[in-house]
């Protein structure tokens, strides 16, 4: 009503509102109530948070962060004030389960994944998986290495191919940054890619035990087909790609600046894979 009054005539906002001068003014004087004031403390908390998550957070995402800053409210205060003032979440793409071709003469690990509890500790269980990302100089191809774990990205490689050498060098990239021991559990779908001998070797020179996905069934490495999901959202779909150059850069800034550090992980109890991996115990 404030701003209407400035536009317009007092008199005249009064009509058309049905409200008297003096009823204005009154409203004018009156304090506001403690909700308000509560409302007017919180929101720039909302905004700083969610502009600090690149405006990817919702309003569960964003409650958890501000109770890491110790400041308790509930979600549903924090949902209307964001709804209020347009600041959105980003909501992925209903799961659509993607399998590779199989239908190769290679051989296959078995699926050993389904065999075994989820992993307690890092660098039990690493699962890999292959994404593509359009541009404008044509298909870019990303390989990525999650520890089931922390489901931090351990290793991860790009391409304008589809060749062994790019998984490849996604694993030795986290063979590289993480240095695990032997018996390391490593799970991909029955792509030509993992089946090769030349990655079979590269498993075996490190001591890795080869898992595989059952035949036409990708839900055995869903966490890795949830990364692309909300990696396509947060990031790929956000805005269209000209280079390859320009993609690399930015996978670079979202992977290791914000989803290994930053990102707050559902599955993991609203922390990032880089602070579940610091406060657990096997850190003492």
């Amino acid at each position: 009503m404030k701003t209407l009054a400035v536009e317009f005539p007092l008199t005249q906002v009064c009509q058309v509102l049905g409200l008297s001068r003096s009823g204005y003014y009154a409203w004018l004087k009156r304090k506001p109530s403690q909700r308000q004031r509560a409302d007017d403390q919180l929101l720039p908390l909302i905004v700083e948070v969610h502009a600090a998550a690149r405006k990817t957070y919702g309003s569960p995402r964003v409650t958890q962060a501000l109770k890491k800053q110790n400041h308790r409210c509930g979600r549903h205060r924090i949902a209307r004030l964001m709804r209020h003032h347009g600041l959105r979440g980003l909501q992925k793409r209903a799961f659509r389960p993607r399998t590779t071709d199989s239908d190769h003469p290679l051989p296959v690990a078995p699926n050993r994944l389904k065999e075994r509890v989820a992993p307690r500790e890092p660098n039990q269980v690493w699962v890999s998986d292959i994404t593509y990302i359009a541009t404008a100089q044509g298909w870019l191809y990303l390989a990525a290495v999650m520890d089931l774990c922390s489901r931090k990205i351990v290793g991860w490689a790009t391409a304008d191919h589809l060749k062994t050498s790019l998984v490849q060098e996604a694993l030795e990239r986290a063979l590289s940054r993480r240095r695990p021991p032997a018996g390391l559990l490593h799970h991909s779908d029955r792509g030509c890619q993992y089946a090769s001998a030349d990655y079979r070797q590269l498993l075996q020179n490190h001591q890795m035990l080869a898992s595989m996905s059952a035949a036409g069934n990708c839900y055995d490495n869903a966490s890795m087909e949830s990364f692309f999901s909300t990696l396509k959202t947060e990031l790929i779909h956000r805005q269209p790609w000209l280079t390859h150059a320009e993609v690399n850069g930015a996978l670079f800034d979202y992977v290791e600046t914000f989803y290994n550090r930053r990102r707050l992980h559902s599955a993991l109890d609203y922390q990032s894979p880089a602070e579940f991996e610091e406060q657990r115990p096997w850190k003492n």
